[in-house]
């Protein structure tokens, strides 16, 4: 059902194109957007804040990591590091040089981190197939069953719904199951010393250097040998692939054991992702998206307006007033207008560009992993476990009224888009 809060396609048609409508009511400068929104895709952040979500290695193959030994002893950039670490946290310098000694450079992680010479095209049917496959939806259900209790919890603590965290965990890692073989200390040693030459090395180079320092006061401070932690090729740590600089600011010990570990309690990783969430933002009660209507109008609006800010900028009146109509039955526009969205834009080859409202909790989302096709993908892995969760108990039941839990985004489910 279409929420009819703009003047209707025809007569927006027949008036006018639709650049110059969405031109003539919101201005020049939205209007100048809409030349370069027909000839080139929007432009949309890249940068990861968790790491990328972890793959499966198909079964039956070994992983080998291409390392080089000893190259960060006797490293001058290395001893300039190891002396502030001495400085600001007073750590063994001898220690730190033996550490380093057997640190290695991992030529796989700079392989990983370094863009390809050509940028592959965004296919977000593929990348949405990738992560709301049958595995993920299953091991989701089996998860949410196990730690009902907790997730109930963690949505009373931090207002974050059980779907929203089981679908960060599933698309990281599938609940624990692949939470990457490199060690972290050789990912993140490389990725400060030796990133790839690339327009923002200095900047990623400062963020892995952060993380680094972060990683060895965490280990030394929960009496963690640095040598024996796994992660991914970015230095990613456990069930929610959490960086060394998250753990230390937004990670709890929520089993009580006085000891937080996010590679082997899932306790811990549920209380620390809410939390995580929170602390970036979350609205309790608050959508993560709105539909909007497949019509020619609405959908070149939306072309017009996509400009790849995650954050949420465009109020939704001003939408309104240039014609795009709101898939979304039973919303109060009177009472949203004032609120801000952001276009999201799910390009895939061959087939129409994909559109919907993010709201700033689809933002938050994206604080976890900047990429539009992420946050979806969670949100509608959770949507999804969810709904089987509820067809589950509807069948235990025979009855419509049993739910998984109390809590909610507020939101319909995307799983049909």
């Amino acid at each position: 059902m279409t929420v009819n809060a703009a003047p209707s396609a025809r007569n927006r048609l027949r008036a006018t194109t639709v650049a110059i409508a969405v031109s003539l009511m919101l201005g020049a400068t939205f209007g100048a957007t809409i030349a370069a929104a027909q000839t080139a895709p929007a432009k949309r952040p890249s940068t990861v804040a968790q790491g990328q979500p972890q793959q499966p290695t198909p079964t039956g193959q070994t992983f080998e990591e291409e390392i080089i030994p000893q190259r960060y002893a006797n490293n001058p950039d290395v001893d300039v590091f190891i002396n502030d670490m001495v400085a600001r946290y007073d750590f063994d310098p001898a220690a730190l040089h033996t550490l380093f000694a057997g640190a290695n450079y991992s030529a796989t992680a700079v392989k990983l981190v370094t863009p390809a010479p050509s940028p592959s095209v965004k296919n977000w049917r593929v990348y949405q197939s990738r992560f709301l496959d049958t595995v993920r939806i299953n091991a989701g259900v089996r998860f949410w069953k196990q730690n009902q209790a907790t997730l109930q919890r963690a949505y009373e603590e931090f207002g974050v719904p059980p779907e929203v965290v089981v679908g960060i965990i599933g698309v990281e890692t599938i609940y624990g199951r692949y939470m990457g073989n490199f060690r972290v200390l050789d990912a993140l040693t490389t990725l400060t010393f030796n990133y790839p030459d690339t327009p923002n090395r200095a900047d990623r180079q400062a963020t892995f250097r952060k993380n680094l320092a972060d990683f060895l006061v965490w280990t030394r401070d929960s009496q963690i040998d640095p040598t024996s932690v796994l992660g991914s090729y970015t230095g990613a740590i456990g069930i929610p692939q959490f960086l060394p600089s998250s753990i230390v600011q937004y990670a709890v010990d929520y089993d009580g054991n006085k000891h937080i570990d996010l590679r082997s309690s899932q306790a811990d990783a549920i209380g620390s992702v809410a939390n995580y969430l929170k602390e970036n933002g979350w609205e309790n009660g608050r959508p993560v998206i709105w539909k909007i209507a497949r019509d020619p109008g609405s959908l070149g609006i939306a072309q017009a307006a996509a400009d790849g800010q995650p954050e949420p900028h465009w109020p939704l009146s001003q939408l309104l007033r240039a014609g795009l109509l709101v898939d979304e039955p039973g919303l109060d526009m009177s009472s949203e207008g004032g609120t801000p969205v952001t276009i999201v834009d799910l390009p895939s080859p061959g087939l129409s560009t994909e559109y919907v409202l993010g709201l700033k909790n689809f933002y938050v989302l994206t604080r976890y992993n900047r990429s539009f096709f992420y946050a979806l993908a969670v949100y509608q892995l959770g949507e999804r476990v969810k709904a089987q969760m509820e067809a589950e108990a509807f069948n235990a039941t025979g009855s419509g009224t049993a739910s998984p839990n109390s809590g909610g985004t507020g939101a319909p489910s995307a799983a049909s888009q």
